[in-house]
């Protein structure tokens, strides 16, 4: 059967509606042969790495695949718990506070999935479980707080192409980005002062973002400039000045030039320019993972204090904190308006007006 609709399928069903967040991914274990699979998911898709598949095929599986895997896997190793990946299992958490959030405020029927672009469950497997529960109607939230071609990009490509095989497609709603809203700001705002008042403030915060090819930037990819921002009115909400606070980028992959100024680089030549103790927050992440845990708050301290630093202070991903939640739902019901009622305590400006005047 070409296309497929769900075992229990009735036409008088109640309608419920889909929320579907999705997030990058993880390896199932932190062993090489699981890092391997991972890795062989996300660098083949053409939205991560676009170069023509001839070229760079060769190089993924003749090179990279053999070697970086082994490489990798004791970083994973070094964050992993006996929960285990801390990125599901801080989505898991952020999942069932969203969830429980939900069920007080949202006057309608609904179910809720977390898939991953390049993990389990996959997109395809979360859009089943809610075409199973009866989702007519489905939102569909990356978290990817800044629009990226290679994120969020991915998603759309992901969720059309598990569409494209359902025979009763149910009405769609993309959340692109939620970059400058007043809650994501205001909750990252939050997180840094309950981490200054609890371990002491710093002279200067460092915002990093995760980078991309900066060819993407020159092609028309607005993630620098949606990043940029984001930090900016960060920066705005905490009242930093001038020189107390720098916006960078990190992961950078391969030899070609990735959006600057690098994360790394800067660090390690603050400490020359009489910057002794930062803070460093990672607002491009909606949950804690390798590029957080051990990148920036393992592989970054230690550039950092290498070169002469005396103080790193990393403020966790939002996580499953409340303002996350908070955040996430307002976008949905703001996304869910025109579908049901839904209470969710939004700014005056986003009731409904009253025009019977």
């Amino acid at each position: 059967m070409r296309y497929h609709s769900s075992p229990d399928f009735h036409r008088d069903a109640a309608e419920r509606i889909g929320i579907l967040a999705v997030n990058f991914g993880t390896p199932d274990s932190p062993t090489a042969r699981d890092v391997r699979r991972f890795l062989a998911r996300m660098l083949s898709d053409p939205r991560v790495v676009e170069l023509p598949r001839p070229v760079w095929l060769p190089i993924l599986y003749g090179f990279i695949l053999p070697l970086r895997p082994a490489r990798i896997a004791p970083k994973y190793r070094k964050i992993w718990s006996a929960h285990g990946s801390p990125l599901r299992e801080q989505s898991d958490r952020l999942r069932s506070a969203l969830s429980s959030l939900l069920a007080q405020r949202m006057l309608a029927p609904f179910s809720i999935e977390f898939g991953m672009l390049y993990g389990t469950p996959s997109v395809a497997e979360s859009l089943q479980r809610l075409r199973a529960a009866g989702a007519r109607r489905i939102v569909v939230l990356p978290l990817f707080p800044q629009y990226c071609g290679a994120t969020t990009g991915a998603v759309y490509d992901q969720v059309n192409a598990e569409l494209a095989g359902w025979r009763w497609l149910p009405e769609i709603r993309f959340i692109s980005e939620y970059h400058d809203q007043p809650e994501y700001i205001e909750a990252l705002r939050e997180s840094v002062t309950q981490h200054w008042a609890t371990r002491g403030r710093t002279s200067h915060l460092l915002i990093s973002f995760h980078g991309i090819p900066e060819r993407y930037f020159h092609q028309g990819d607005p993630y620098f400039c949606k990043c940029q921002k984001t930090a900016r009115l960060l920066a705005e909400e905490l009242l930093l000045k001038e020189g107390e606070w720098t916006a960078t980028f990190q992961s950078r992959f391969g030899p070609s030039e990735w959006l600057r100024p690098y994360t790394i680089e800067t660090l390690a030549g603050m400490p020359a320019r009489g910057i002794k103790d930062v803070t460093v927050i990672c607002p491009g992440f909606a949950v804690d993972c390798l590029e957080t845990l051990e990148e920036i708050d393992v592989e970054n301290r230690a550039a950092f204090m290498h070169a002469g630093g005396e103080r790193f202070e990393y403020v966790p991903a939002l996580n499953a904190r409340p303002e996350h939640a908070q955040l996430l739902a307002a976008e949905i019901a703001r996304h869910c308006q025109g579908w049901t009622q839904v209470e969710l305590g939004l700014p005056v400006a986003m009731q409904p007006r009253d025009t019977s005047a």
